[in-house]
């Protein structure tokens, strides 16, 4: 029987993630939230609450995508807008990071809820990107939750440098040839300068979140309405 890869998987997670083993990591997480809002860098903090709780090196990346300090977290919100407020409008959209968000919980993987409510994987790009069984029903979900927000039309960014990031433009563009909705994609040599401080941008990389003018929480709604048996570990506010 032909067993279908899974992004993003990781055996450890169900003893890593649930349970005590999960109070143990929230417990950590607040209290990194505590450094940071004391000045503390990321990585100092970070370090120094993963080493105190003996967190793996898994544990510790989901710690710091989950957190940031109370003062970047309310700008970053303040520039949250509603599904609703990109009718009408073109939206940028961070290709690899939206399609790989929804490949992990298609494939049943950790995700984590973090505190500014978006929902983030651990799958990790590195460099190297292969297209997977689920990655057709990502872009089918990905694309109709477009459609359905009324936006005018959207432009989806993919890092060039990534491997198979042409394999992926391809099929994308495939798929858009059925839907209503104005599709580009684009090659870019890094996407995080071409979409920062733009408006309407939808990813959940926190660089670019704090860079942007507005963001849209869509890859969350994604999740919620359309994917089952979903895995995620509540490191929320």
């Amino acid at each position: 029987m032909e067993i279908k890869p899974k992004r993003g998987f990781d055996r450890a997670d169900r003893d890593d993630f649930t349970g005590s083993a999960l109070l143990r990591l929230k417990t950590a997480r607040e209290e990194l939230k505590w450094l940071l809002d004391r000045g503390y860098s990321m990585d100092t903090a970070a370090t120094f609450t993963g080493n105190h709780h003996s967190l793996t090196a898994r544990q510790r990346n989901a710690m710091k995508r989950s957190v940031s300090s109370t003062n970047d977290l309310k700008k970053r919100l303040k520039k949250l807008i509603t599904p609703d407020e990109i009718r009408g409008r073109e939206v940028l959209v961070d290709g690899f990071n939206i399609i790989i968000t929804l490949e992990t919980a298609l494939s049943g993987s950790l995700l984590i809820l973090c505190g500014d409510g978006v929902i983030r994987d651990l799958a990790g790009l590195r460099g190297t990107y292969h297209l997977i069984p689920q990655t057709d029903i990502a872009i089918g979900l990905l694309l109709q939750s477009l459609e359905i927000t009324g936006a005018s039309s959207a432009r989806i960014y993919l890092d060039a440098p990534v491997s198979n990031s042409g394999r992926l433009r391809d099929r994308i563009i495939e798929t858009s040839s059925s839907c209503h909705l104005p599709v580009e994609v684009i090659l870019a040599d890094d996407t995080d300068k071409a979409i920062e401080g733009k408006a309407n941008i939808i990813t959940g990389d926190s660089i670019l979140l704090d860079s942007c003018a507005s963001w849209v929480n869509l890859t969350r709604d994604i999740i919620m309405r359309s994917v089952e048996d979903l895995f995620i570990a509540d490191l929320s506010e």
